[in-house]
């Protein structure tokens, strides 16, 4: 499996970390998926894919790639550069890596302060069918369009949020209460949760979560809308259960994806990935 890395670091005083490099080196290994050539990519610390950000002093940081005809392509892995956590660049059938993000528990934001990281995944041909409204919109006017986030996040489109624990003492009380709450305020905009209707779906929901589950680090917690509008919950490949309801779905994509992301640089790059694949010519 080739492993990508990203050249971002938090030195003093802070400084933005190098995204362009993370799109380049997701882009890579997208384009690579699409046509059946296994890429490998390595970047050194210090340096990102242009050559620049070099650290001073410093040797050039060697940026390279093999190509090689195969009949199917392993999953490449991405690591977020803040916790060190890898992703793969696809999961699920071929649900492909959008963007990653961190969610911190506290301030300020240094690592030992990240309760999880996270990387959020689109079905690629679900997302596709999106072109019939967009086709005709430029990358730039894509980028941060707030109707294309809306389709994304109300249409039936299968998408999985991977978070991976990086804090071992969070537990899934703690992911349960904070879904909840979500969840809770969603229903309200349909009659409250106090309504027969609503009142069923967040008791379903609720009832997932009834099984405490030790949350150890580098434990897997799989957020999956599949088709038909069905939340899937999974804790390390062992499904919990399944709710069928976008008024559950939702408003969970949307602490990833939406306006309330968690990860607002995370959420640029999973706008400007949706671009991409929206302006990708099909063959």
């Amino acid at each position: 499996m080739g492993s990508l890395r990203f050249p971002f670091s938090l030195p003093q005083p802070p400084k933005p970390p190098q995204r362009p490099a993370l799109r380049q080196a997701m882009a890579a290994a997208a384009v690579g998926a699409g046509v059946g050539l296994a890429i490998s990519i390595a970047l050194e610390p210090g340096a990102c894919a242009s050559g620049r950000g070099r650290k001073a002093g410093s040797e050039a940081s060697p940026v390279w790639a093999t190509l090689s005809l195969v009949e199917t392509l392993p999953p490449t892995t991405i690591v977020e550069p803040r916790s060190g956590t890898k992703f793969p660049s696809v999961v699920d059938d071929g649900r492909r890596l959008l963007g990653i993000g961190v969610r911190y528990w506290k301030r300020p934001k240094r690592k030992n302060n990240i309760s999880y990281a996270y990387g959020v995944y689109a079905d690629e041909s679900d997302v596709k069918r999106l072109r019939k409204k967009y086709g005709t919109f430029s990358v730039s006017e894509l980028k941060g369009n707030k109707e294309l986030i809306d389709d994304v996040l109300d249409q039936d489109l299968r998408m999985t949020i991977r978070l991976q624990i990086v804090n071992r003492m969070l537990s899934t009380r703690y992911l349960h209460e904070t879904f909840a709450k979500v969840v809770e305020n969603e229903l309200q905009k349909y009659g409250g949760s106090k309504s027969s209707n609503n009142k069923e779906l967040l008791q379903r929901f609720n009832s997932i979560f009834m099984d405490e589950h030790k949350l150890l680090g580098n434990s897997i917690f799989d957020l999956s809308r599949e088709r038909g509008y069905i939340l899937r919950i999974r804790i390390n490949g062992k499904e919990m259960g399944k709710i069928e309801s976008n008024r559950i779905c939702k408003p969970l994509l949307d602490l990833y994806v939406g306006k309330n992301a968690y990860d607002k640089q995370a959420l640029q790059d999973i706008q400007s990935t949706l671009a991409s694949i929206l302006q990708e010519r099909s063959d």
